[in-house]
């Protein structure tokens, strides 16, 4: 069973910048797609990145492009999310998730099969 647990939120200005950690147990490998979402009160789940481990390749919703890098350390089974500039619209409860599977999109939160507890991002103006 796959346990993942995010850390590193916290609160911001606009402007700052955090960065979320998210660490996988219970498993050897870290799965083949990791991602991030979030969730403002009253809005729907959002795909913010992702992260394909068999060839390092990495997604990114629009709104996020250039300020925010996800990443991977496969020794300490840990994905990161640097977020930069950030702004008050990115504030939200972050979601690490994980699948081993091929099907689906990265930004579709269906397809991903394990989820961490969640950690607030709350950025101020």
């Amino acid at each position: 069973q796959v346990q993942l647990v995010e850390s590193g939120g916290g609160s911001a200005q606009a402007g700052g910048s955090l960065r979320l950690s998210c660490q996988v147990f219970g498993h050897t490998t870290i799965p083949d797609w990791m991602g991030w979402f979030r969730q403002a009160p009253g809005k729907e789940r959002e795909g913010v990145a992702a992260f394909y481990t068999p060839a390092g390749s990495t997604y990114y919703v629009d709104s996020v492009k250039g300020r925010f890098t996800i990443s991977q350390d496969n020794a300490k089974n840990t994905l990161y999310l640097q977020m930069n500039s950030l702004k008050a619209e990115d504030t939200a409860m972050y979601f690490c998730a994980a699948d081993y599977s091929q099907s689906g999109w990265w930004y579709e939160a269906p397809k991903y099969k394990y989820w961490g507890q969640g950690t607030q991002v709350t950025v101020s103006s």
